[in-house]
């Protein structure tokens, strides 16, 4: 059940490319079939960082069971996603990793 939500203040051209991209990168690095995957692209009118507003993402990653030895190339490979396709500097992302307890996610009327 891994959900990705990506905020950024860039303008996102081909959302459904860049969701595509970060499923098939979720499929390959945590091994969840694409059926339970989530990604929700938000592209925001303002954000700060660095004492700027110049290109910039936050992205959230929840996952039931997400390794730790597995956020390093998480990390490297959202990254360079977004760098790519929105022209976003890795330095200027931040991602917040969270292993979710089962019994705190709910899906089809009941929990994971």
């Amino acid at each position: 059940m891994p959900y990705l939500k990506i905020q950024t203040n860039r303008e996102v051209a081909d959302k459904e490319f860049l969701m595509k991209e970060m499923t098939g990168l979720l499929v390959d690095l945590l091994a969840k079939p694409e059926k339970y995957i989530m990604i929700a692209v938000e592209p925001v009118a303002d954000m700060y960082f660095g004492g700027n507003n110049e290109p910039a993402a936050f992205v959230e990653l929840k996952s039931i069971g997400l390794p730790i030895g597995s956020t390093p190339k998480l990390s490297e490979a959202i990254c360079k996603s977004l760098h790519l396709h929105l022209g976003i500097s890795q330095e200027r992302v931040y991602i917040e990793f969270s292993d979710a307890p089962r019994h705190m996610f709910g899906w089809n009327s009941g929990t994971f």
